[in-house]
């Protein structure tokens, strides 16, 4: 057995993401709002960036900015209103105007974001500015402040208020009232009985809202009935042993049963349905989530402009005394850390110019596709995939996936997210196909519209959606009815 060394010549296929088309690909997914923490982080890291408004392109006679073209050939600038300027001046040019980028500040960009304000003194304090709902917990906590209770009881209501869900149910386990004991016994250094917590919970329950710390929905409804003193025989009757006929709308079964008539099962019903089944929502801590569009599209006579929302976003320069830094002969360590950096800072632009121009074209691309949509509503959405937008503006359906993620577009027909745009196509009686989202939108209107004591059912919507030239099997609609939160027919029915 012998060893021996060779080489050996193999040529192959790699692709390799180099950092700068990493950072590309990682801005163009980011929503408007991530965009501008990403741009302030870089800002804080990178001395070379500098905030400053967006200047008309002079001459400079400057080393530099002829070192970032040989290292980074900018790529054609989006098409908005303002590039469209810079391109104009430079006779319709489609590079991106990098000497512009580092034009040393001077008296147009100077004075950029220091408009008048308001003085101090005419402002209202931050305090005032600051507003926080009360929680369901805090809420229980301030009135167990007001109670006259032993410290002992206090810390079990403590450990009965801790384990309150969002909708103020008792959501321990299977016996919340072992588990509750067993942790008081713990926290107080003695044993504690359940008949003590049950004592307990008698006085939590009749706090504010009315039938917080239930343990499931019957003692919820009892409670609330207890205190309207509205807890009769029928409605008693019904919350206890008849709630699965109460959904299912089967009041005759429960007459029947309870031995009394439909009308006094109706009387009871209508009150029940008043009572609440989540007290705690009322003091839900979800706060609302605002959109901020990212593309404006705006109708102009018979047709429609596109503005992308640059509100809020850092324009980005490199600072000039960084640049005279570098032209004044810099050398070694220095200027090879200026260098990184201002390479840095300018694939930073770039990627931000190309992010830009790149939701321009796709937006542009959906409105074309989508044309009968932004006239006449969601009725007229057509069927589209990612791959139709993608071979119109020649880019990769991955691209053009990151671009819809996240984004939302102003439309005469409302806001939406352009990941809206995209549906499957249901066939039509006739041939042809319709979006999923118009059908949909079908189903509701048909649901909106049908007799309260007749209620359509799955296969009567089918009929009923074939004659507007739509053609569905019965187990679509049921989905697409659920997906719209619409219940069966059998609990759509209204008796009263």
């Amino acid at each position: 057995m012998s060893f021996e060394l060779k080489q050996t010549l193999k040529l192959s296929q790699q692709l390799v993401m180099t950092p700068q088309l990493q950072q590309a690909i990682k801005l163009l997914q980011l929503s408007r709002l991530e965009l501008v923490d990403t741009i302030r982080d870089e800002i804080e890291q990178n001395p070379l960036l500098e905030e400053g408004a967006e200047q008309t392109a002079e001459e400079l006679n400057t080393d530099t900015t002829a070192r970032l073209e040989e290292e980074a050939p900018p790529p054609e600038a989006p098409r908005d209103n303002k590039v469209e300027e810079v391109q104009g001046k430079n006779e319709g040019a489609d590079d991106i105007d990098w000497e512009s980028l580092l034009r040393d500040p001077g008296d147009n960009g100077a004075n950029y974001g220091a408009q008048e304000r308001p003085s101090s003194d005419d402002m209202p304090s931050f305090e005032n500015a600051l507003t926080k709902s009360t929680s369901l917990v805090e809420h229980i906590t301030w009135q167990l402040g007001l109670q006259t209770l032993t410290p002992a009881e206090h810390q079990i209501a403590t450990l009965i208020v801790g384990n309150l869900n969002e909708d103020g149910y008792l959501n321990v386990n299977e016996q919340p009232l072992s588990e509750i004991a067993r942790q008081a016994t713990e926290d107080l250094g003695r044993l504690v009985e359940e008949p003590e917590v049950e004592t307990v919970l008698k006085r939590v329950q009749t706090l504010d809202p009315i039938g917080v710390a239930a343990r499931d929905l019957g003692e919820c409804l009892m409670i609330q009935a207890r205190v309207l003193k509205m807890d009769d025989e029928v409605v008693t009757g019904i919350i206890k042993n008849h709630l699965s006929n109460l959904e299912k709308k089967n009041y005759q079964a429960i007459a029947r049963d309870l031995k009394v008539t439909l009308e006094d099962v109706i009387d009871a019903v209508k009150f029940i349905a008043d009572l609440e089944p989540r007290p705690g929502r009322l003091y839900s801590t979800d706060e609302p989530h605002y959109i901020t569009p990212d593309i404006y599209v705006h109708k102009v006579g018979d047709e429609y402009a596109i503005v992308l929302n640059e509100d809020g976003i850092p324009k980005l320069r490199i600072s000039q005394f960084y640049r005279n830094a570098l032209q004044g002969g810099a050398t070694g360590t220095t200027k090879e850390y200026i260098q990184d950096k201002l390479r840095s800072g300018v694939w930073l632009i770039r990627s931000i110019y190309q992010r830009q121009r790149t939701i321009y074209r796709v937006v542009e691309s959906i409105l074309k596709f989508q044309r009968d949509f932004f006239d006449r509503g969601v009725a007229h959405l057509r069927p589209l995939i990612l791959r139709d937008v993608a071979e119109d503006i020649g880019m990769h359906e991955s691209t053009v996936s990151r671009v819809t993620s996240n984004k939302y577009v102003h439309t005469p027909q409302g806001i939406f997210e352009l990941k809206y745009f995209f549906n499957s196509g249901i066939n039509k009686v006739d041939g042809g196909e319709v979006a999923s989202e118009s059908v949909k939108q079908k189903i509701r209107e048909i649901c909106q519209t049908e007799p309260g004591d007749h209620p359509y059912s799955d296969q009567r919507i089918v009929e009923l959606l074939k004659v507007h030239n739509i053609d569905i099997a019965r187990r679509t609609v049921a989905k697409y009815r659920e997906m719209l939160g619409i219940l069966p027919s059998s609990k759509r029915r209204k008796v009263f």
